[in-house]
C-alpha cells in the first residue's frame, strides 16, 4: 500500500497545474509549514482510471471547501485509483 501511495503522489506532483487554487503538497513539505495552516476537513476520490484524474478531483473538492493546500493521506490502485487527502486553510 505504501508503494501505491508513493506512486500516486509522485505522479500527482508531476501533473501539478496552476488552474486550481488549492495546492497538493507532500507530507514532508507540509511539515515545514504546518503551523501556518488549520485543518478544515478531508476530501476523497474513487474509481478514477488515471492519477491525474484523481488529483484533479481531489483539488476541485478542496477548492469547493475553501482549502489552500491538501496533503494526500491514502491511495491505492487496485483496478481503479482511490485517494484521500486532508485539506487545510491558511491561518
Amino acid at each position: 500500500m505504501k508503494k501505491s501511495i508513493a506512486i500516486l503522489l509522485g505522479t500527482a506532483v508531476l501533473f501539478t497545474s496552476n488552474v486550481f487554487a488549492a495546492e497538493l503538497i507532500t507530507r514532508e513539505d507540509f511539515k515545514k509549514v504546518e503551523t501556518q495552516y488549520e485543518k478544515i476537513g478531508t476530501v476523497s476520490t474513487s474509481n478514477k482510471v488515471s492519477p491525474s484524474d484523481a488529483k484533479k478531483e481531489l483539488i476541485e473538492k478542496a477548492d469547493k471547501k475553501g482549502a489552500d493546500v491538501l496533503v494526500l493521506t491514502s491511495g491505492h490502485t487496485e483496478n481503479k485509483i482511490h485517494g484521500t487527502a486532508d485539506i487545510y486553510k491558511k491561518k
